[in-house]
């Protein structure tokens, strides 16, 4: 018996996923029949009913976040509609949209042309991060499928629906993964946040109405609308239904792609996954990503939906489980997640242009054993600085993981102070105590 549900992932291991033939072998595009037989508005209701939670991060109602579009404004001179998915995965441990587009890229291109029938969009892009080749020409080759079986482009199925689906590659910025520096980015701007109100459901895309959803979010859309509600809300908890990709990297046997229900716990996927790698124990894990709280093994339990990693003080995220065993240097492995933040800052705020640069000196002085007890506060000072004060939330995302690691770890903090970092560099074991005091 297994809690798994493989559902965008139920034919990864056939011989070629990606291809639209396989994908009609397992009800491709049906959804899409099925969509453009109804009203746009129910579309958006079902998904609503559903309880489909965007798969980005926040978790906001999928639905909802449709309906906030001028569904009335399509008359004569009224703005065009945009759908603009986000691929531009790019934060550290998260690793869940790659496998999907590359793996099953027309559960995304179904998933979009039903998105843009319900929000009455004739253009959608999906805007990737330019450094996964593979996964730009996978893309591009199903979005050819999809246009040469009549699934896009004019009059698609005789409903009289128009869609231009466009793959646009970034320039691989981490900041582009937020949705209005994503928006300035695909206008062929510099990415950079977008001061809100207007927000993109007003003023998007080229000043028009707009919706950026998630990759996994609109992937979704397929098999919640084939499904129906009842369905999809038979798997996962009240308040957060459904199925979801849980990603499990770093000390665990058989790192990979986990399809389960949300609300699932950390115990049961690490049974699916034999457990932390052998002879070896959890120390502290990531729920979403390195930009959320850290939580450690007490926390090993807690429902893994939006709730309930709330209630543990931290956040579900991208659901990117990074495991890190007692081998490894809590101070370390924030240094080096400051280090990206601090690189990845666009500049255009002061808190974390300045903020975050500040913290990563802060963290070569403790690692290189030059640090002092002022600095543990300056870190808590700084975060509390940078955090909620920031344009965006790549600031919230660099002060989250210091507060959480002082919290829970702030006995190894105070081992640095005393010569430097307590692990040896080089090795994945514990320095001797005898060698630390030398």
């Amino acid at each position: 018996m297994t809690a798994l549900t493989p559902v965008l992932s139920r034919f990864w291991d056939e011989e070629e996923p990606w291809s639209l033939e396989t994908y009609r072998r397992h009800d491709g595009y049906r959804a899409l029949d099925k969509a453009l037989a109804m009203p746009p508005d129910d579309v958006i209701a079902l998904v609503k009913d559903a309880g489909l939670r965007g798969r980005g991060g926040a978790g906001f109602p999928t639905g909802t976040k449709w309906s906030f579009i001028p569904q009335d404004a399509t008359g004569a001179g009224a703005k065009p509609h945009y759908l603009v998915v986000n691929a531009d995965e790019s934060e550290p441990g998260t690793c869940k949209d790659i496998p999907l587009m590359l793996t099953t890229p027309h559960f995304l291109v179904e998933g979009a042309i039903i998105a843009a029938y319900a929000i009455r969009a004739n253009h959608a892009f999906i805007y990737l991060r330019g450094e996964v080749v593979p996964v730009l020409r996978r893309l591009q080759a199903a979005v050819a499928e999809a246009y040469a079986a009549g699934y896009l482009g004019r009059d698609i199925g005789g409903t009289g629906f128009d869609l231009e689906l466009i793959v646009h590659a970034g320039a691989g910025a981490y900041i582009c993964g937020e949705e209005t520096a994503l928006l300035d980015s695909l206008e062929g701007r510099r990415g950079q946040p977008r001061l809100r109100p207007p927000f993109p459901a007003v003023a998007g895309l080229y000043a028009c109405p707009t919706v950026v959803n998630n990759v996994e979010s609109i992937a979704s859309v397929p098999p919640v609308v084939l499904g129906g509600v009842d369905w999809f809300k038979s798997m996962g908890s009240e308040k957060s239904p459904g199925f979801t990709l849980y990603s499990l990297s770093g000390h665990v046997t058989t790192p990979g792609q986990y399809e389960a229900p949300l609300g699932i716990t950390l115990r049961e996927l690490l049974s699916y996954a034999g457990g932390v790698r052998a002879g070896h124990e959890l120390k502290f894990w990531t729920p979403g990503g390195s930009s959320t709280p850290l939580l450690t093994a007490e926390h090993l339990d807690i429902p893994l939906d939006y709730e309930g990693v709330a209630g543990a003080g931290s956040m579900l995220g991208t659901k990117a489980l990074q495991m890190f065993d007692e081998t490894t240097c809590v101070v370390r492995a924030v240094a080096r997640w400051t280090d990206f933040y601090a690189h990845e800052s666009c500049g255009k705020c002061t808190p974390c242009r300045e903020g975050t640069y500040w913290l990563k000196q802060i963290y070569h002085r403790l690692e290189n054993g030059q640090g002092t007890a002022e600095d543990l506060g300056k870190l808590l000072d700084i975060s509390d600085i940078v955090l909620g004060k920031s344009f965006c939330a790549l600031g919230d995302g660099a002060a989250m993981p210091i507060q959480s690691s002082l919290k829970y770890f702030r006995g190894e903090y105070e081992a640095h102070l005393n010569g430097g970092c307590p692990f040896d560099p080089h090795a994945s074991m514990l320095v001797a105590p005898e060698e630390v005091d030398a």
